[in-house]
């Protein structure tokens, strides 16, 4: 069984960063092909922020985040990180990371991942 562990939200003001992390236990993060932190704002839909796939290996970021946003994984600590930058109060939200251990590229479809962590809540502010 996968667990997943978000830390790294807070507060900050427009145009700061922050770097979120993911704690995966219960298997091995050289195993798991399919990661990612999907997000989710008050009143709106969950959408995908960014996902690492390691059988190619290959990033895909969703379109408001490109080039603010760094998706990475230190297999050695499993641990999962999203590096923020030049944040706006549109990135505010409940951030979750995900898994599957599908050997398929399944990229930013929600539905394609079986495991999710709890979230870390990130708030930016004008």
């Amino acid at each position: 069984q996968v667990q997943l562990v978000e830390s790294g939200g807070g507060s900050v003001q427009a145009g700061g960063s922050l770097t979120l992390s993911c704690e995966v236990s219960g298997y091995s993060l050289l195993r798991i092909y399919n990661m990612g932190w999907f997000r989710q704002a008050p009143g709106n839909m969950r959408e995908g922020v960014a996902v690492i796939y390691t059988l190619s290996p290959f990033t895909k970021y969703g379109d408001s985040v490109k080039g603010r946003f760094t998706i990475s994984r230190d297999n050695a600590k499993n641990m999962l990180y999203l590096q923020m930058n030049n944040l706006s109060p549109e990135d505010s939200g409940m951030y979750y990371c995900v898994a599957d251990l599908s050997e398929g590229y399944i990229g930013l479809r929600e539905a394609g991942y079986n495991y999710w962590g709890q979230g870390t809540q990130v708030t930016v502010s004008s």
